[in-house]
C-alpha cells in the first residue's frame, strides 16, 4: 500500500520533466504528455488500488485528450511569418 501513497510524485516529476522537455522542443509535442501525466498524478491520488496497465493506458487517454484540447486552445495562433505575393524588383 505504501507503494502507491508515494506513485502521485512519480507522476508530477514526470509531468515537471516533460514541461521542461518542451521548453526545449517547443511546438506542443510533449506538452500534452505533460499534462496526461499531471492528470495521473490527481487520479492516482484518489484512486490509490488501480493496476499499472490500467495506469499506462489512463495516461494514453489522458495524454490524448489533454493534446486535442491544446490544438483547439492553439489552433488560431499563427507564426507570424508573412507572405509575399509581390517582388519589389518587378515592373
Amino acid at each position: 500500500m505504501e507503494a502507491y501513497l508515494t506513485l502521485w510524485w512519480v507522476w508530477i516529476c514526470i509531468a515537471l520533466a516533460l514541461g521542461v522537455l518542451e521548453l526545449l522542443a517547443p511546438g506542443f509535442i510533449f506538452l500534452g504528455f505533460a499534462l496526461g501525466a499531471l492528470a495521473m498524478a490527481g487520479l492516482v491520488l484518489i484512486l490509490l488500488t488501480i493496476g499499472i496497465p490500467a495506469l499506462l493506458a489512463l495516461f494514453a487517454i489522458l495524454s490524448l485528450v489533454g493534446w486535442i484540447i491544446l490544438r483547439f486552445a492553439f489552433r488560431h495562433q499563427s507564426s507570424g511569418a508573412r507572405i509575399v505575393t509581390h517582388d519589389i524588383n518587378d515592373n
